[in-house]
């Protein structure tokens, strides 16, 4: 299967770029893995300000030449595994511009009736790792699993995908809450992880 694996952090030094180190190392000793590409949308410098007017329709950010790059890394994924911390109970701005400007209609779905979708991506799966500072169960207790709903319900499911794994690890600016224990965790997912 082809990896595409979307990093979103600012800092390589992060938590989130040791993740994305154990996501590399466990894939690259996976025999169903065949190509890995890395998008790190900040070295990128990706825009996530999404721009539509009289002279850019909304309906048509599907055709932006400038970000066929980004829907060709799209269509060529099997499985695309997101990396990210929770920031105020969700993914960073810079990850969620890039949702908005990449899964768009008559890509990633197109609309067969009203408020009804078809999703356009239906063969692929996603990994989502995040990393947060708060306790494991805070986005279930107090947000109401607002990650996961933005996620996996709002975009996902809208785009087809049904198969959505989720790792969320909490408290993890606390050292001794085992973050070699959940690093460990992740390369042995994608080390044996099918599509």
């Amino acid at each position: 299967m082809n990896l595409l694996v979307v990093y979103t952090h600012p800092n390589h030094q992060s938590l989130c770029f040791s993740f994305l180190e154990k996501v590399l190392q466990g894939a690259e000793i996976n025999a169903r893995v065949g190509k890995i590409k890395v998008l790190d949308l900040y070295k990128e410098k990706f825009d996530p300000a999404l721009v539509f007017n009289q002279n850019k329709r909304r309906r048509d950010l599907y055709k932006e030449p400038e970000l066929e790059v980004y829907r060709e890394q799209i269509l060529w994924a099997d499985k695309i595994v997101f990396i990210y911390p929770i920031w105020w109970g969700r993914p960073p701005a810079m990850l969620l511009g890039y949702i908005d400007q990449i899964f768009v209609s008559n890509f990633a779905y197109k609309e067969i009736g009203r408020y009804i979708p078809e999703g356009l991506l239906k063969e692929k799966s996603i990994v989502c790792i995040s990393t947060m500072k708060g306790p494991k169960h805070y986005p279930l207790l107090f947000i109401n699993n607002a990650h996961k709903a933005l996620m996996k319900k709002a975009l996902f499911r809208y785009i087809g995908i049904r198969k959505v794994k989720f790792f969320e690890f909490g408290s993890m600016e606390d050292v001794n809450k085992g973050q070699k224990k959940k690093l460990q965790k992740i390369y042995q997912y994608m080390s044996e992880v099918a599509n």
